[in-house]
């Protein structure tokens, strides 16, 4: 069984995530369920269908959040030290064509989103970017192209 890395920030939102779904979700859904139940004719019942699809949406989201769990190899990011760029860093970069500057926290896959500058450890800017320290400059191959990056700073909290 693959391990999967992750902050601790990253395994407390997967915990009350879980616990929001069994304590909060899954009965509401029970609930809707029934009470579509007592409409009637379930085959044309448009509410017990779409209260059926909710309830096997939460039971999957329920299972993947488990297996993460039972997986999780939690790294404290607090704990860290040093000028190369390993898992959890906050890194901040500067695009070399348009001088824009980024920062990023290189986080498990399941953490990702790149609206909140968390990069999956096993996107190919993370990849690009382990082992580096400041003033390295790194090269991605994105959908768009290849783009230069130097690393600006480095540092875990």
């Amino acid at each position: 069984m693959e391990k999967a890395p992750m902050t601790l920030q990253g395994y407390t939102d997967l915990e009350t995530e879980l616990k929001r779904l069994k304590s909060n979700e899954r009965p509401d859904v029970i609930k809707a369920i029934a009470a579509a139940r007592e409409h009637g004719d379930l085959s044309e019942n448009a509410e017990y269908h779409a209260a059926r699809e909710r309830q096997a949406f939460i039971e999957g989201r329920v299972g993947i959040i488990e297996d993460l769990l039972s997986r999780a190899e939690v790294i404290d990011v607090s704990s860290i030290k040093g000028k190369a760029i390993k898992f959890g860093a906050t890194i901040k970069v500067e695009d070399e064509d348009t001088d824009e500057k980024s920062t990023y926290q290189i986080v498990g896959e399941h953490e990702a989103d790149i609206q909140k500058g968390k990069l999956s450890v096993t996107s190919p800017m993370a990849r690009a970017m382990i082992g580096k320290t400041v003033g390295d400059s790194v090269e991605v191959t994105t959908p768009g192209g290849t783009k230069s990056y130097e690393i600006m700073g480095v540092r875990y909290k």
